[in-house]
């Protein structure tokens, strides 16, 4: 009834990029000069194929770009998610990667459409800095709002992802540390990957998870807290219990080994890992006619191949056939 692939791992969580186009121009992301490169589905065909995956057991769906809030219909697909049941007959939860631009407005519909959960894609806690890395003017002020109403609409946890890069913004590790308490959100550092489209990285830019810790010890130390084996991030609170810090390290501590995930792109590619050189499509074959049986069955001979690990930083490593605004996060 569950979907596992030949490793052994479950895969209960579902992330569907909606789009790839975004209105910020990270610099560790986009090149600035390229736009969309893949088309969008009809929400209808996302909304089949989240309903066949579901139908397999997935617990989790998570919407992603590019930027998400820039779809149209973003609402009513949330909804018509929340009307999706588990195979046990739970909701599921349904949660939205988003960089925060236009979150003021649609936190508050988004939850009232039945929107679970809101991570906040962020590097900077600094105006100048984060107008630097965005290239978009009067960015901060606008995704701060964006958080506020996020959790003014009951979306809490509100996640705040940042990805470091060292000589570039690991300088913000206390400041975000300052940030998760005085704003009540959980802050996760991200370890810098290849899937940037100027292709720039090299270990010697990865921030690592122990240094993360070290640096932050030094604003105030962290105990770590449990976490599940399927979750990315390593979960830490401030020795006081104000704050939590997530860490999301899969340079130096790949957590491969308990993966549940599967990827979804715009175009309706199905991608079984980040670092995919192949894909699978599942847009093609619902184009031609093929039935949710039909449909169902390919998906689970693909998962069933899924990748056993990514293989950053090795000798002949292979980057990913896309990269990251075009997979989704």
């Amino acid at each position: 009834m569950f979907l596992h692939d030949k490793h052994g791992r479950r895969i209960s969580d579902l992330r569907i990029s909606i789009t790839d186009r975004c209105n910020y121009r990270c610099v560790y992301c986009r090149s600035g000069s390229d736009g969309p490169q893949f088309p969008e589905m009809p929400i209808a065909d996302y909304l089949r194929m989240a309903s066949i995956f579901v139908g397999l057991g997935i617990t989790k769906v998570r919407l992603t770009g590019g930027e998400p809030l820039l779809r149209k219909g973003l609402v009513e697909m949330v909804h018509e998610i929340a009307q999706m049941r588990t195979v046990e007959g739970t909701p599921l939860d349904i949660a939205i990667t988003t960089n925060g631009h236009l979150l003021a407005d649609m936190a508050q519909p988004l939850a009232d459409a039945g929107l679970s959960r809101v991570t906040v894609s962020m590097d900077a806690v600094d105006p100048e800095r984060f107008a630097r890395i965005t290239r978009v003017a009067n960015g901060y002020e606008k995704v701060l709002a964006g958080v506020r109403a996020a959790q003014g609409a009951g979306l809490d946890p509100v996640k705040i992802n940042c990805v470091l890069l060292r000589g570039f913004n690991d300088d913000q590790i206390a400041a975000f540390g300052r940030f998760a308490r005085e704003e009540g959100v959980v802050v996760r550092f991200i370890e810098f990957m290849p899937l940037e489209e100027d292709r720039v990285w090299s270990p010697e830019i990865v921030v690592t998870l122990d240094e993360i810790l070290r640096r932050m010890a030094e604003f105030m130390p962290l105990r770590e807290i449990g976490h599940t084996g399927s979750e990315t991030a390593r979960r830490y609170v401030f020795e006081d219990g104000i704050g939590e810090i997530g860490i999301i390290a899969p340079v130096s501590h790949p957590f491969c080994g308990h993966c549940s995930r599967v990827r979804l792109t715009s175009d309706g590619k199905i991608r079984t890992c980040l670092f995919s050189v192949r894909e699978h499509d599942l847009a093609a074959l619902m184009e031609a006619g093929a039935s949710d049986d039909e449909l169902a069955e390919f998906i689970r001979e693909v998962v069933d191949q899924k990748e056993a690990r990514h293989h950053i930083g090795e000798p002949g490593f292979i980057p990913a056939s896309r990269t990251m605004v075009h997979i989704g996060g």
